[in-house]
């Protein structure tokens, strides 16, 4: 047994209230959403979680506020899968992915944190509120009981077919579909399982379109999905990308454990991927997107492909403007808010 102390943040100095719950004896804690926590709602984040985060639940220690364009890991209006409807939380406020090891917070949050069930609930609260200038009947107390907590994720994530014959199958389960290519993947801290629609959109036209043999780019990696599946698919060459270093990792990893580490190279600067792929595969954000035109287009061979996801409907015009100059892009699927844009390279 456990018991969770919870407090909304407000004017507090979130390092500060950090370092108040671990002098108390917290042996976990977590940063929610205050307007989701208030309805019991899970966490509005992509899977990124900090290394001491609490067993109550996944809920990511540091999320999106936000700023510019929306996310797959910002606040969305479910949990990560990633199906995670995906539309913005904060509507008409889109986010901003954070910056690997940027720490940002929602604009009510709500701190959760956990000690052992012998603890003096009380007296942590007055110690609490003593340190944080925070009323102590402020604070709620709640039990928890004590579960495995590792293997809760397992009742949520299920093999997901993409497709006629493409399946991401976390490794408790077995596809037995006939002539299925299966990408074996459990979730973990770099983002994509498969179950957000932008990850589902690229997952689904790779089923459908890649040839064999093909020379494949997945700029912005994440977990390496997309990679995986189009080398499951056939690719004969297949070059990762991503900013955050915990990807490459999770990248790197996930390609050993589905056995095609000679098929997928992990670049861990972008100025190494090599030019002339037939396919380019871009999940990422629409403002990046719209930077990056110009170097897909330097990367990819004439006539090759360009698949890019993760933007929103009211943002293709502007993503299909972008690529206008050196691509023929168009919508190709569309789910839950999400748009899919492929194309050729002029």
């Amino acid at each position: 047994m456990y018991l969770e102390l919870s407090f909304d943040l407000g004017a507090v100095d979130s390092q500060a209230a950090e370092g108040a719950c671990w002098a108390c004896g917290a042996s976990a804690l977590t940063f929610v959403d205050a307007r989701d926590d208030a309805v019991n709602h899970p966490t509005k984040s992509g899977p990124t979680c900090e290394a001491n985060s609490s067993p109550l639940d996944k809920t990511p220690y540091f999320v999106g506020t936000p700023v510019n364009h929306p996310t797959k890991s910002g606040p969305t209006c479910e949990a990560n899968s990633s199906p995670l409807d995906k539309t913005p939380y904060f509507v008409g406020t889109p986010v901003l992915e954070p910056a690997p090891g940027e720490f940002r917070l929602w604009p009510r949050t709500r701190l959760r944190c956990l000690f052992a069930g012998e603890c003096d609930a009380p007296a942590i609260a007055r110690a609490l509120g003593a340190a944080l200038g925070l009323d102590p009947m402020s604070i709620e107390v709640r039990a928890v009981a004590d579960r495995v907590w590792e293997r809760e994720w397992l009742e949520h994530f299920h093999a997901m077919r993409f497709g006629h014959r493409l399946w991401i199958c976390p490794r408790h389960e077995r596809v037995s579909a006939p002539g299925a290519v299966v990408v074996a993947l459990d979730p973990g801290l770099a983002f994509g399982t498969g179950d957000h629609p932008s990850t589902a959109l690229c997952l689904t036209w790779l089923d459908a379109h890649l040839a064999v043999g093909a020379r494949v780019i997945d700029y912005g990696c994440g977990s390496g999905v997309l990679a995986l599946a189009a080398a499951k698919l056939g690719a004969g060459e297949v070059h990762c990308f991503d900013i955050d270093p915990q990807a490459l990792c999770a990248a790197r990893e996930n390609a050993a454990a589905n056995g095609v580490t000679r098929e997928v190279q992990v670049h861990e600067h972008a100025g190494t991927l090599p030019p002339a792929a037939d396919v380019v595969l871009a999940n990422i954000l629409s403002g990046p997107l719209c930077a990056l035109a110009p170097r897909f287009a330097s990367l990819l061979r004439p006539g090759g492909e360009i698949v890019l996801a993760g933007l929103m409907q009211h943002e293709v015009e502007d993503v299909t403007g972008a690529y206008a100059p050196c691509f023929d892009v168009a919508p190709f699927g569309e789910s839950d808010g999400w748009v899919g844009l492929a194309g050729r390279r002029h």
